[in-house]
């Protein structure tokens, strides 16, 4: 039928002139866009479909059941520790989890159940002390070292699963000394209170370290199931290994001091997989030291295994050799202490080194005392902080320790911190305890 209006008509779908309609849709899978796989390719026309698939319905299940586990995008969502870390940190887990089944065991026994003189009422007074301790304990540790716990993280993890073992051998012993069980059984709930607070916060700060795609949450998540399944095989094989050993006081301690020495060398070689980007005392130091003999800067995988990560190992250390250049530094510094004489050397360099600056350096007796204004933001201390280690490293090599050390901040510091961002470290502020002491001040000119 001819069009109206001498407009042309539209071909049908079925005219011969017509290419027959196709489509071909592929179907990829995964959750970053670097690390898609193609799973099926659909080719259809107008008479037919067809379908092929990549890869097995195995292979589908696995990665399935592996996503109840990692974080989504693994590996290039996490940072590259992250996976051996998780290794030695789920052995560490599940020695754990098999010694506290023969601990609680001990613990029960020792408050007396199972036994015929023992009353409801005593051994809940018993449980009710331990755990009011264990509560007041962690109340006491957080107000000591809140603070100081995501600075030093690799330390403190380690503190926290050594004061775990230390719990778990106080209910070990308790059956031992039944005179003795009520202050026994407390001082192992104060130990795990340690650890409880501890190892949740240093948790987090390792989460936000191996999270690169902002995933924190789901690296949790991820964590939490993968922690499930190492306490459920770690409870069975307690519970078979209890049973196993019960009237067996030797075969149970030797199985227990195996499994704790153990789960102290899979926590230092967890510890020590770890590779921080962010600056703490430490690490500033060893990054500084370096970047002054050679102009070039450490990445965070070198400087890794030339930090200390053994608790209390720097008192242990000065026993027998001299400080390290980070521990003559006295941040945040409190004012009401000083002496006349100190006041006045502050006075003179406030008007000349750090006229600008929202900081003021004292070296007295070899240490740096940094007195940090009410003002500073976080940058203004990492700052001060890397000034205070300039002036440790020029001690014994300048006479001049301010001129110097401030022409060496006004030529390379700005240098320095551009290198630390190339390198990967977080150079927008400096990881410390809080800085409770600040101070402000105002001076008159200097004398004519």
């Amino acid at each position: 039928m001819a069009a109206s209006g001498g407009e042309e008509a539209e071909p049908s779908a079925s005219s011969p002139s017509s290419p027959a309609p196709w489509i071909t849709l592929e179907e990829w899978s995964g959750s970053a866009a670097t690390k898609l796989s193609r799973t099926a390719v659909l080719t259809g026309t107008s008479s037919s479909l067809a379908i092929h698939r990549f890869g097995s319905r195995w292979g589908q299940v696995w990665r399935k059941i592996l996503g109840a586990f990692v974080p989504e995008g693994f590996p290039g969502s996490v940072t590259p520790d992250y996976v051996p870390f998780q290794i030695w940190d789920s052995l560490q887990g599940l020695s754990t989890y098999i010694r506290s089944m023969l601990s609680t065991q001990a613990l029960l026994s020792a408050i007396g159940v199972g036994e015929k003189s023992a009353t409801v009422i005593g051994a809940t007074f018993q449980w009710f002390l331990r755990d009011f301790m264990g509560m007041l304990g962690g109340i006491l540790f957080t107000f000591y070292q809140g603070s100081n716990l995501d600075s030093n993280a690799k330390m403190w993890r380690l503190v926290a699963d050594f004061m775990n073992d230390i719990g778990m051998l106080m209910d070990l012993l308790s059956p031992l000394f039944p005179s003795a069980l009520i202050a026994i059984v407390c001082l192992g709930s104060v130990s795990r209170s340690f650890t409880g607070v501890a190892s949740g916060a240093t948790r987090a700060a390792l989460t936000q370290h191996f999270a690169l795609e902002n995933n924190a949450a789901d690296i949790s998540a991820k964590e939490g199931s993968q922690e499930t399944v190492a306490t459920m095989t770690g409870m069975a094989l307690g519970m078979l290994l209890a049973h196993i050993t019960r009237g067996h006081p030797f075969a149970v301690w030797f199985l227990f001091l195996s499994l704790t020495i153990f789960h102290m060398y899979a926590n230092y070689k967890a510890v020590q997989c770890l590779s921080l980007t962010t600056l703490n005392y430490e690490r500033s130091s060893i990054l500084l030291q370096y970047f002054m003999q050679s102009g070039k800067v450490l990445t965070p995988e070198q400087v890794s295994p030339r930090e200390h990560i053994f608790p209390f190992w720097a008192r242990w250390r000065r026993l027998i050799k001299p400080k390290l250049q980070h521990e003559h530094v006295r941040l945040g510094a409190k004012a009401s202490r000083l002496a006349h004489s100190d006041l006045m050397v502050l006075a003179e360099l406030a008007r000349s080194c750090y006229k600008d600056a929202k900081y003021l350096l004292l070296e007295k007796q070899g240490d740096i005392y940094v007195f940090i204004h009410k003002h500073a933001n976080p940058a203004d201390i990492l700052k001060s902080y890397i000034h205070s280690l300039v002036i440790a490293n020029l001690m014994n090599k300048s006479k001049s320790l301010h001129t110097h050390s401030q022409l060496w901040m006004n030529e390379q510091y700005p240098i320095f911190i551009e290198k630390l961002r190339s390198a990967g470290w977080a150079a927008e502020r400096l990881l410390s305890p809080a800085t409770v002491w600040r101070a402000h001040w105002v001076h008159g000119p200097a004398n004519s």
